[in-house]
């Protein structure tokens, strides 16, 4: 991949994606669909391969890696289908590295963290959205997805809800 850190944009805004088991939630591509198709924007999907100390200890990255491709690929697809310039790749476990790792080469204009919720989330209890907002000088939307409740949301202050995918039904992505 080139460093596009230096050359001008292209029309749009570039848009960097931060989700592992949450990159299929439904919020989360509307919120990635709308930003894209809105202002012509591409999109990086990153997904941090995580595995569990013990493997990563020894070395063994390649069960994380390759379940963390899987749903990278379904998400790439399903927002190619959506008419969506995207790409991806499988970024390091530590999802503020995995930030930091792809601004070194994709100078995204807006950072979407999609996590678990609260009780779920290990990236929440080490406060990884506040983190990131303090460490990288760009706006971070925050969406939470719950695959066991299928309800899903873009998280405000104090976590308050803009959006859920619970009150209504699942939309379906289209290019429009």
């Amino acid at each position: 991949m080139g460093d596009e850190r230096t050359q001008p944009h292209s029309q749009g805004r570039r848009i960097l994606v931060i989700s592992n088991e949450t990159v299929t939630g439904t919020v989360l591509h509307e919120a990635i669909r709308f930003r894209a198709h809105n202002v012509a924007g591409e999109v990086l999907v990153v997904a941090p391969a995580l595995n569990s100390r013990l493997r990563h200890w020894m070395s063994d990255l390649d069960g994380a890696r390759a379940v963390a491709q899987d749903r990278l690929d379904s998400s790439l697809k399903r927002l190619a289908a959506a008419g969506i310039r995207a790409r991806g790749w499988v970024g390091d476990s530590d999802p503020l590295q995995a930030i930091a790792d792809a601004l070194s080469g994709f100078a995204a204009d807006e950072i979407i963290i999609a996590t678990h919720p609260e009780e779920r989330s290990h990236w929440l209890a080490h406060d990884l959205v506040g983190r990131a907002r303090a460490r990288f000088d760009r706006p971070i939307l925050h969406i939470v997805v719950d695959l066991a409740r299928q309800d899903e949301y873009v998280a405000g202050d104090h976590g308050a809800r803009f959006a859920t995918a619970a009150a209504a039904p699942s939309p379906t992505l289209t290019a429009s």
